[in-house]
Parts: C-alpha cells; structure tokens; sequence
C-alpha cells in the first residue's frame, strides 16, 4: 500500500474561501516549528494565524493507524537523549513516550555474509567486523573532535569553516579509511540520517549535523546520532509523533488554516500582505517554517536579498523513502534479535524493530534513502516493496515473506515537501551563504528545523527553531509598542 500523496489531487485541491484576516503575525507552514511559534506567541497575547498548504498539519511527521489504536510512523520518529525541547513540549501536551525496543541481537550483512552482535558489547552499535572498526576507531574520533570545533548553529564561523567547506565529506573519508567498509558504513548511515551521500554534502555541512546531536551541555557526537541506548533513536510515540502538530493547531482552532499554499509575500514598511489559496492576511511580522528549498517556491515583494536568494537555491531536502511491513507478530524476537539491521545492499541497508508498545502486531521499517532512493524512487511500489521484503529475509529468515501489510512513503514526491528528512549544503554553501538560513529579512523571520541550533532536521530541532523565533518577535513586538 502506498501511502504517498498523489500530486495532482493535491495541487488541484480546492476549499472553501475565507474572509481576509488581519493579525499580529502569520505563520507560513503547520508543522512542528511553524506551530511551536504561534502556540508560544498565542501564550503571550499576540494574535496569529497559521498557513498550511498541505490538507494536514504536520510537516515532515506523518503517523498512521495500521490496526485499531496501534499507530506507526512514516516520517519523524523517534526523541531520545539532550532533545530537551521536544520532551518538554511532550510532557507540556501529554504526548506520551515508549522505549525504541532493542533486546537482542542486531543483524551485520556484508558482502553476502550474515552476523549477529549485541550493541551491549565492546564494539557498542558498531559491527564487530575486524576488517571495519579500525577505519571506524579513528573516523569517528577525528569527526566528534572536529565537529566539537563548530559554534553551535554557525559552522561558519569556525577557524577551520572554509577547508572543511571546500571538500565533501566522501573526499574526506576516502583520504581516511583504508578499506571500502567503513565508506560502506558511513554510506548506510549517512542515507538513512540525511537522505543523501557523502559525495553531495560538504564535510562542513556533515559536521554541522553531528555538533547538533547534543545539547548546551552536551556536545554533539557521530555516536549520539546513530545510537538507540542514549541516543536519537531512544524513545518512540505512543499517539504518534503527529500528535505534537495535531494538538497544538487543535489548541490553535481556527487561527489555524490547511489546504491553502502561500504564493505571495509583501512587504512594506508598516508590515506584511500574504495571499494564500484560502485566505489573505495582513499582519506585523511574517515566519516562513519551511525547508528552505521550499520557502523558495513563494513569491517575494520585494525579492529577498540575494545571499537568501542564492541559500534556497544551494540548501538542498534528502531523498528518503520509508518501507514498513506488518506481520502477525515480531517473530524475530523469538529468534533472539533485536529487529535492528545494518546492510552494504539496498534498497533497505537499515532496519529497525516498530512494533507497537505491546509487541502486536509485528512492525519492521526499512530506510531507502540517497543513491537508493533515486534508484527505486521511479520504480513501481510493487517492484520496491518485493526489494525490501527480500531484504528483510536476508535479515531475518523466510518468515519475512509473510508480510501482511505493506507501507511505502515517498518523501520526495510529498508535493509540500519533495524531500527528506533534512536539507543539507553542498561544499561552498555554508561558508557562502550560512548566516542567510536564519538572518530575517525586515518583517521576514526564517524558522524550521534546519535553522536550529541544536538536533536540526529533528523534531527537537524544529520546536527550538520555533521557540528562538517566537521570542525575536516577542521582543520586535514590545520594542515597537514602546515608541
């Protein structure tokens, strides 16, 4: 079953007209960012209004129900450790976690050869492959050591910026690593973290995400984005991580409208003019929560600065394709397998056990991300879906085959996203044009996960984004009332 948005049913969509609104500031984008910044300016007394072009709030999550009151994912999935926001914004809302399950083994294919390792063991995540870890050893240390040399949310700045910039992160390995293994691993990883490969983002770009993977308190590591115990992939949603869009818009109520694209931003010197499908508005200060890719796609009067202009065309989504297969039960389990998977052959090299809380029914998820995305991604779903079920017999046995239901998202063909998870810089485009991500152009704020200080391309990256930006216009605001 796809569960992929049909492109010309959504963009010929068509609802109902609204009168024009007027308010203190409109929100362009319903997703977790977009409605962390009008839930905390509403907080604070500011009128809002929320623009969704999509007919669903959400953004880059997508929860679905497979089974009565049993719900998985298809986009964002997991918090784990330092995402300090996000679980607060959890508890705030009564959203509810559950431990990632990993009792078990985890499965290691390479080159036709299955193991199995507990991530309890010397090597933690990391397979015990002799012929691997000495490359992975000393990669993954100079990259935590390097990273840690970043500014928090300006790689830019750092004394090393443009060196880094200047290369791509597969260069670097190459120059790094004596065996193909370890560029192997980093290849799975890096498709299923960014959506990419590492000859697409530069190694400045790469290291941005990984300082990201922390905390003021905690500085970011390669181990941290990768890890369950400890790390991003910790904990899951039991309502489903949409819940966190669905009930801030419900809190929200009509301020918030779906199915209505913005076309047009105008600005002027008393404030700002939108005109979207639904509705038009006028109000003080506008927030684009969006990938900056998309934020692209609207019109701007007058147009915007020409280093944000030049950012939005360079700041390029992944491609990530997700893959779920139900089964009666987690039948890996009984074999003593955790239902985690690390693969050097597509189109699924990563997998991971998302059953439900209970353990019923049986859910794997297989992450088609970077060359394999583009690979399959014009390929039927039918062809894509045999692929990664024979994956997971590769993995798990033959009772992979007994699949009963099978989900596949595409986020590239999602027509208000076209990519995911995250948007990344190819060499050059940090140095070049980095501080454009969140600089405000006049009554022009830039918000969405990318623009993070921390855990950006996250959901804890999004509410951040959110909340740093609800706070600048809190403060325009009150400066403006003050003369």
């Amino acid at each position: 079953m796809s569960m992929s948005n049909d492109t010309a049913a959504k963009d010929g969509q068509k609802s109902a007209r609204l009168a024009p609104r007027k308010v203190d500031v409109v929100i362009v984008g319903g997703g977790i960012s977009g409605l962390t910044t009008a839930r905390r300016l509403s907080q604070a007394g500011i009128s809002v209004a929320v623009l969704e072009a999509d007919d669903r709030v959400g953004g880059r999550t997508l929860s679905y129900e497979y089974a009565p009151g049993k719900i998985a994912e298809l986009g964002g999935t997991w918090v784990g450790s330092t995402q300090d926001r996000i679980l607060a914004l959890a508890k705030e809302l009564g959203i509810n976690l559950f431990p990632q399950f990993n009792e078990g083994k985890t499965v290691y294919c390479y080159k036709g050869k299955r193991s199995t390792y507990s991530d309890t063991g010397w090597t933690g995540a990391a397979p015990p492959d002799l012929l691997l870890l000495p490359d992975l050893a000393i990669v993954t240390t100079l990259i935590n050591q390097m990273a840690s040399r970043l500014p928090p949310g300006e790689p830019w700045n750092a004394p090393e910026a443009e060196e880094w910039d200047r290369q791509t992160l597969e260069t670097w390995l190459r120059r790094h690593t004596l065996s193909t293994r370890a560029l192997k691993f980093a290849s799975a990883a890096f498709e299923t973290i960014l959506g990419t490969e590492g000859r697409d983002i530069s190694l400045l770009s790469a290291l941005h995400h990984i300082n990201g993977a922390g905390n003021a308190q905690n500085p970011g590591t390669f181990d941290r984005v990768i890890e369950t115990r400890g790390g991003a992939q910790e904990f899951r949603i039991v309502e489903g991580a949409q819940q966190f869009s669905i009930r801030m818009a419900a809190a929200l109520g009509e301020s918030v409208v779906t199915s209505s694209p913005v076309r047009l931003i105008r600005q002027s010197e008393d404030g700002v003019h939108i005109e979207s499908d639904r509705v038009d508005v006028e109000a003080l200060h506008v927030v684009v929560a969006l990938p900056p890719s998309m934020a692209a796609r609207i019109t701007y009067e007058p147009g915007l600065p020409a280093a944000r202009d030049q950012l939005m065309q360079r700041y390029a989504l992944g491609w990530l394709i997700k893959c779920e297969a139900v089964y009666d039960k987690p039948f890996w389990r009984e074999q003593g397998l955790s239902g985690g998977a690390l693969s050097d052959v597509g189109p699924a090299k990563l997998a991971y056990d998302v059953s439900p809380p209970d353990g019923s029914p049986g859910v794997l998820l297989g992450f088609v991300g970077g060359d394999e995305a583009r690979r399959w991604g014009s390929r039927s779903h039918e062809d894509l879906r045999v692929a990664v079920i024979e994956n997971f017999v590769s993995f798990f046995g033959p009772k992979a085959r007994e699949v009963r239901d099978f989900y596949i998202h595409d986020w590239a063909s999602e027509v208000w996203n076209r990519g995911g998870p995250i948007a990344f810089g190819g060499p050059g485009t940090l140095t070049g044009y980095g501080p454009a991500l969140r600089d405000s152009v006049g009554r022009i704020h830039w918000s969405g996960t990318e623009t993070a200080d921390f855990w950006h391309g996250f959901m804890d990256g999004a509410v951040r984004a959110g909340e740093r930006v609800a706070i600048d216009i809190r403060a325009q605001l009150k400066r403006s009332s003050q003369k």
